[in-house]
């Protein structure tokens, strides 16, 4: 391993559940693209290392239960931490754990960090009932001068 290498983090029982049983596909830099930009509606769960947000075992358990209650059908796509990390900046993702909501290819917009379940569900029915827009810029971490990094 070398030194900037992160190990490998284990995936939640509950993540795995999610995929296993609730029909999500556990994403990957090859497969992500066709995902994304595959007809209808889908769903980009964006799960982070269980020791440091806890909230995303939670999520694992919600996602299923708000496409049940929402009022459009839609896919779900698992990305794993370090894939999570590649696309944050592209998908405007600031807090974990994330669900980004798409159209086609086309960003419908964001639900970022643990929600009470009336906030999940009408956020996420208006995102589903939205029309695509622009993606949001991008947020690219800068360090002050003089100001220690974190890499």
């Amino acid at each position: 391993m070398t030194p900037l290498a992160r190990p490998a983090i284990a995936e939640p029982p509950l993540v795995t559940r999610l995929v296993e049983q609730e029909g999500a596909v556990r994403l990957d830099e090859e497969g992500f693209e066709a995902f994304v930009a595959s007809p209808g509606e889908a769903v980009l769960f964006f799960t982070a290392d269980p020791a440091r947000f806890r909230e995303v075992a939670d999520l694992a358990v919600i996602l299923p239960e708000i496409r049940a209650a929402a009022v459009r059908t839609f896919r779900i796509g698992v990305l794993p931490p370090a894939l999570a990390d590649a696309k944050a900046a592209t998908w405007g993702v600031r807090r974990w754990p994330a669900l980004v909501f798409l159209r086609a290819g086309g960003w419908l917009g964001n639900i970022e960090a643990l929600r009470d379940w009336s906030e999940y569900l009408s956020l996420a029915n208006a995102l589903l009932a939205a029309e695509t827009r622009p993606l949001p810029p991008k947020v690219i971490p800068v360090a002050a001068a003089g100001t220690p990094s974190c890499a």
